[in-house]
């Protein structure tokens, strides 16, 4: 195995969201060496070398990554379409994966994911860097502390602007290579944000629409589910909003929880606003927060858990029974809005066809263009 302690080389694959990566890696210099970055669009490439400057190659392919000894862990910031083969294929180089969401294009690939894992001693980290930030961090905490057990509603909404330009991009909005559309790519961390609190749904029904933009994919959403726990939760999202923004709010008996991030992309970071249901108890919930001590967030915070679990065994920050989670909500999402709402329990039956391809049938969801 590569070592596992110091500072591990890195490579970064895919230099647009990959760009995100290197910021955060730049921070955490004494944990990580960026010894390559890696993209098919040359002045992309030229662009990031040159800013990086002599510290890292710049390379076109995969191959050329692997093959350089001192790359220990490799980043895919890749189109999803290509998650698997290059997890695949990095794992058999005998190097650890960051990887991109979404993690895998259906629950099948992620069970052919497992199966790769077990041939080696390499890890896969899967990428939900939303969750890390400040507010989130405290209302995990004071869960910990025994406050916010009982939950009672949730509401969810990524509430974002998507036109023409972003969809220039060829591989976006497309069924193959995409593998979905607001669900799947925006809205996925703030949902992860939502089992990560109230933890597994038990049932969801769910409608889906493209009336934003003229792709193959959805871009409006709207689910209510029923938790494992019994509370439940209510998702919207669209990517024809005039703005962006995203919110959060959890309704528990002792107190309500409501992100006030004005980053849409960065709804955990503080402030939160957190509202007791009596005096008593929002002292405690002072004095509670008082002890928690500061972290990163973000990238920075991901990337450094990600180092803590490789240099000594500590829990890697996102888990892939977390990455399935978030997956099995996109399927039900899928098969519920292609059975016009129909509510889709979880988990999936192991023959459900859905596991295998979430895509609609008649290729898409209703579309109605302004």
């Amino acid at each position: 195995m590569k070592r596992t302690s110091g500072a591990l080389g890195i490579a970064v694959v895919g230099l647009g969201v990959g760009q995100h990566h290197l910021d955060a890696l730049a921070a955490l210099a004494a944990l990580y060496e960026v010894r390559a970055v890696c993209d098919l669009d040359e002045g992309r490439l030229a662009a990031t070398a040159r800013r990086l400057g002599t510290k890292a190659m710049a390379l076109r392919h995969l191959d050329d990554v692997l093959a350089d000894p001192s790359v220990d862990i490799v980043a895919l910031c890749t189109p999803p379409h290509l998650h698997l083969a290059q997890i695949r294929q990095v794992l058999a180089a005998g190097k650890h994966v960051v990887c991109e969401k979404p993690l895998v294009g259906s629950l099948d690939e992620l069970a052919q994911l497992r199966l790769a894992l077990a041939q080696g001693e390499a890890q896969v980290f899967p990428v939900f860097q939303s969750r890390f930030g400040e507010g989130l961090r405290q209302l995990k905490h004071l869960q910990a502390c025994g406050f916010a057990r009982h939950a009672l509603v949730a509401t969810i909404e990524t509430h974002w602007r998507r036109g023409a330009e972003y969809y220039a991009t060829a591989w976006r909005g497309r069924w193959a290579t995409e593998r979905g559309g607001v669900c799947l790519t925006q809205a996925i961390h703030a949902h992860d944000m939502l089992t990560h609190v109230l933890g597994p749904v038990h049932t969801v029904s769910a409608q889906l629409a493209t009336r934003v933009n003229d792709i193959e994919v959805e871009d409006c959403l709207a689910a209510a589910l029923r938790m494992a726990d019994g509370s439940l939760a209510s998702l919207s999202a669209t990517l024809g909003a005039t703005s962006n923004r995203s919110r959060l709010r959890f309704l528990f008996a002792d107190l309500s929880v409501e992100s006030a991030s004005a980053n849409p992309y960065r709804p955990a970071q503080g402030p939160w606003r957190f509202e007791a249901a009596t005096p008593a108890i929002e002292a405690q919930l002072h004095e509670a927060l008082a002890a928690l001590p500061p972290a990163r967030e973000g990238f920075e915070r991901l990337f450094e858990l990600i180092h803590a679990s490789l240099r000594n065994g500590s829990p890697p920050p996102v888990t892939l029974d977390e990455a399935e989670a978030a997956l099995s909500l996109v399927t039900a999402i899928y098969a519920s809005a292609a059975a016009d709402g129909a509510p889709i329990a979880l988990p999936l039956p192991a023959t459900d066809p859905a596991r295998t391809d979430w895509r609609p049938a008649g290729g898409g969801f209703a579309k109605s263009l302004a």
